[in-house]
C-alpha cells in the first residue's frame, strides 16, 4: 500500500483565467477539429463531441440529429444486426458514427457479421469496458486491430498516462478517459476506484499526445463550461451522456411525474440496464449505475446550440481563434466556489 500525496482535481476544483484576446465576437471562433488517426491513417473533420454508447443517448435519432451540427455517436451496442446495417448504409450522411462493442466473444462475432455485410460504410469502431487495465482488454484491441488494420477504434475506459500508452501501443487511436465520474455512474461508491477527471484528462493527454495518439474525455462534463475545461486540459474529444439524456431523440417515454414532464435515464451498469439486457444482475456482481428521472428537455437541437455556443465563448475569453488552440492558451486557477447562488443554481 502507499499514498500518492501529488493533488488531483476536477472540474468543480478550477476556473479558466481570461488572457488577452484580439476577437471580437464568439462567430470568429473554428470549434472544428482536423486528425489524422494513428493506425489507421483515416482523416477526420467535425466537431469533436460524442454522444456516449448508453441506450439513451447513442441512438439512431440522437445520430441524426447532432449529423447536423457535425456531432457524433458512439451508437449503442444493443441494436440488432438488421437495424445497425440499415443505419450504416446511410453514410455519408451520418459521419463519424462509431460502432460499439465489449470483448466477449459473442461481441466480436456480431460486430464481424456487420462488418462483413456493411463493408466500409463502418469506419470507426467504439470499444468499451468498464476496467480497461485487464488483459484481457488489451489482447481483446490486439486481435481487432490485426483484424482490422484500417478502422479507427476508440477505446477504454482508462484514467491513467501508462494504460493510455499501452492501448496506444496495441492499436487504439482515441483512447477513453474515465472511471466513475459519470452522472449515472456509482463505480466510485460502489468499489472505491476513480480518478478526479480533470487530472485524469491531463495525463492521459500527455501521455497520448506523446506518441501521437488522441483521447476522448468521458463522463464528468455537467455544463458547456466542463467542455471547455476539458479540451482546454488536453482533450481531443469529449463524450457526453447526462447532458444529452431527456430529449426526444433519446426515444424513451415521457412520463408524468407529479405534474411535469420527466424522462427516464440509467447509467449502463445499473440494475435496469442488466435486467434490460442481461437478464438481471448476475450473482458474482453488484449494480454500479443508478436510474434517475430527469425533466423532460424536449428536441436536442437547443442543448447542442448551448454547448457549441459555451464553447465559443471560453475560446473568446482567453483568445483561442480555433479549439485546437485552446489547451494552449488555457492557465487553470483554482478555486473553492464556481458560482454565485444566492438566487439558485440556473
Amino acid at each position: 500500500m502507499r499514498i500518492e500525496q501529488d493533488l488531483k482535481l476536477d472540474f468543480k476544483d478550477v476556473l479558466i483565467r481570461p488572457k488577452r484576446s484580439t476577437l471580437t465576437s464568439r462567430s470568429e471562433v473554428d470549434i472544428s477539429r482536423d486528425f489524422v488517426f494513428l493506425h489507421s491513417q483515416r482523416k477526420y473533420h467535425g466537431i469533436p463531441i460524442i454522444a456516449a454508447n448508453m441506450d439513451a443517448t447513442g441512438t439512431f435519432a440522437m445520430a441524426r440529429a447532432l449529423a447536423r451540427h457535425q456531432l457524433s455517436v458512439a451508437v449503442h451496442k444493443h441494436y440488432g444486426e438488421a437495424e445497425l446495417l440499415g443505419f450504416f448504409a446511410e453514410q455519408p450522411a451520418i459521419p463519424s458514427a462509431f460502432y460499439s462493442m465489449g470483448i466477449t466473444q459473442p461481441d466480436y462475432d456480431k460486430f464481424r457479421r456487420v462488418k462483413e455485410k456493411a463493408g466500409g460504410t463502418i469506419e470507426y469502431v467504439c470499444v468499451d469496458v468498464a476496467n480497461g487495465y485487464t488483459k484481457a482488454f488489451v489482447g481483446f484491441i490486439h486481435k481487432l486491430r490485426t483484424a482490422y488494420p484500417d478502422i479507427t477504434i476508440m477505446a477504454g475506459n482508462v484514467v491513467t498516462g501508462e494504460m493510455t500508452e499501452e492501448l496506444i501501443l496495441d492499436g487504439v487511436d482515441i483512447v477513453k478517459v474515465g472511471i466513475g465520474p459519470g452522472s449515472v455512474c456509482t463505480t466510485r461508491r460502489m468499489s472505491g476506484v476513480g480518478y478526479p477527471q480533470l487530472s485524469a484528462i491531463i495525463e492521459c493527454a500527455d501521455a497520448a499526445h506523446g506518441l501521437h495518439g488522441l483521447i476522448c474525455a468521458d463522463g464528468g462534463c455537467t455544463s458547456p463550461g466542463d467542455l471547455a475545461k476539458a479540451f482546454g486540459a488536453g482533450a481531443d474529444f469529449v463524450m457526453l451522456g447526462g447532458m444529452l439524456a431527456g430529449h426526444d431523440e433519446c426515444g424513451f417515454e415521457i412520463i408524468e411525474h407529479d405534474g411535469i414532464q420527466k424522462m427516464r435515464f440509467y447509467g449502463m451498469s445499473s440494475r435496469e440496464a442488466m435486467e434490460k439486457y442481461a437478464g438481471g444482475v448476475a450473482e458474482y456482481r453488484a449494480a454500479e449505475g443508478k436510474d434517475v428521472l430527469l425533466d423532460y428537455r424536449g428536441p436536442v437541437e437547443n442543448t447542442v446550440q448551448e454547448i457549441l455556443g459555451g464553447v465559443r465563448s471560453a475560446c473568446t475569453y482567453v483568445g483561442a481563434r480555433k479549439l485546437k488552440e485552446l489547451s494552449k492558451r488555457t492557465t487553470f486557477i483554482r478555486v473553492t466556489q464556481q458560482l454565485n447562488e444566492v438566487f439558485g443554481q440556473a
